[in-house]
């Protein structure tokens, strides 16, 4: 049976992409998205560029070094500098700040949404690229605009040999696999860890549509950490019963082993572990500006009764896990709350609707704790009101 994600893949579709090419291997998809229209134009891209807090660098294929990396803001005359060609303009998180951008994320809901990065867009002139690399994460690359050739090379590995440059991980070795020019519409798929290389043949816009894959550092740092802060103080070592020791300064393998299943019967707790995960992978890019869309006067409820939608904050990550005691837990933003099971198609909206309707809301108007939820989540800034110009 087709879903309706199959057509960006393809004549591939959803299955075969997930057992045969998800994380395995390349894969050209021509026409993805046919007749894709950038909603974004390249002067606009720049002008995000200028702000603040936005993430941007520009990379100069022949600067005062080879691949010399300017970063962000960046003001109006250090667009006046640049060169006709050989550089490219790279712009993160653009969905945060441009909502159509955001509506393109919904096409990869075939895979887990908490999962999903950001879209970074690349504007480049001919010949502007970033060099040959290799990344730690899928990524999807839909051409939007112009044409860009795209070489597809080895797997590579924390041991492969990088170029000297202090500001960029080029690879020093790029063994071309296969080659192809992508005009708009066109999406490559690329794996972790698969080198790859786009060069821009005119004037062209790309957009990579990332994922979030923490690494095993991460998880054992951050878990460890968020246990840590569950414990008390009087939580302490203990060897009661032990027997004299032959020796009192030697560690015996009896302590270490008891050591260890006291580790181990911590991180063995897969409801802990299972909240500090909802809680890591929805962490806002941008807290800060997560929190700037609060809105201390208006009133939720008012808004709710007069007809007004709500809106996801652009900023903010949602997901949600079905708990134990058949309670629902809802992550948002790196934090999370426990509801009743029976809010669980509301929850279900919240996460998987970047814009609740009336409809869709009027049948919570009469549950307490529905309205509960969502005056929480909208005093935070997750949830926001729709104004009468959206």
């Amino acid at each position: 049976m087709k879903s309706e994600f199959d057509a960006l893949l393809g004549d591939v579709g959803v299955e075969v992409f997930l057992r045969d090419y998800w994380q395995r291997k390349p894969l050209l998809i021509r026409q993805a998205i046919p007749g894709y229209t950038s909603p974004i134009e390249p002067n606009e891209l720049a002008g995000l560029s200028l702000e603040e807090e936005v993430e941007s660098r520009i990379i100069l294929k022949n600067g005062t070094h080879p691949w010399q990396l300017l970063n962000g803001p960046f003001g109006d005359d250090d667009y006046k500098t640049l060169p006709e060609r050989d550089w490219t303009l790279l712009v993160q998180a653009v969905d945060q700040f441009v909502p159509e951008i955001a509506e393109l994320l919904q096409r990869f809901h075939f895979l887990p949404s908490w999962r999903l990065d950001d879209v970074m867009i690349s504007y480049a002139t001919p010949g502007g690229g970033v060099g040959p690399h290799f990344d730690n994460y899928d990524v999807f690359l839909l051409q939007a605009e112009g044409k860009r050739r795209w070489r597809v090379g080895q797997h590579c590995s924390i041991d492969s040999p990088l170029q000297n440059n202090p500001d960029l991980r080029i690879l020093q070795d790029f063994e071309c696999q296969d080659e192809w020019v992508l005009e708009p519409g066109d999406m490559l798929y690329i794996p972790p860890g698969v080198a790859h290389d786009g060069v821009a043949e005119t004037d062209c816009l790309t957009f990579s549509i990332g994922f979030r894959a923490p690494s095993h550092q991460e998880v054992l740092v951050h878990f460890t950490d968020y246990l840590a802060h569950q414990l008390t103080d009087d939580a302490r070592y203990s060897d009661a019963g032990r027997k004299q020791p032959q020796d009192p300064a030697a560690i015996d393998q009896e302590t270490i082993d008891q050591l260890q299943q006291s580790i181990l019967r911590l991180v063995e707790d897969k409801e802990a572990l299972a909240t500090w995960f909802g809680r890591h992978m929805t962490e806002a890019r941008y807290p800060d500006l997560a929190q700037s869309y609060v809105d201390e006067e208006a009133d939720m409820l008012e808004g709710l009764n007069a007809g007004y939608a709500l809106l996801h904050n652009p900023s903010v990550r949602l997901a949600y896990r079905l708990a134990e005691n058949d309670q629902v837990q809802l992550f948002a933003s790196g934090e999370h709350c426990v509801v009743p099971g029976a809010l669980l198609p509301l929850v279900q909206l919240i996460c998987n609707q970047r814009y609740l309707s009336p409809e869709a809301l009027e049948p919570w108007h009469q549950e307490a704790e529905a309205i509960e939820l969502l005056e929480q989540l909208f005093a935070k800034g997750y949830l926001l009101m729709e104004r009468d110009d959206e």
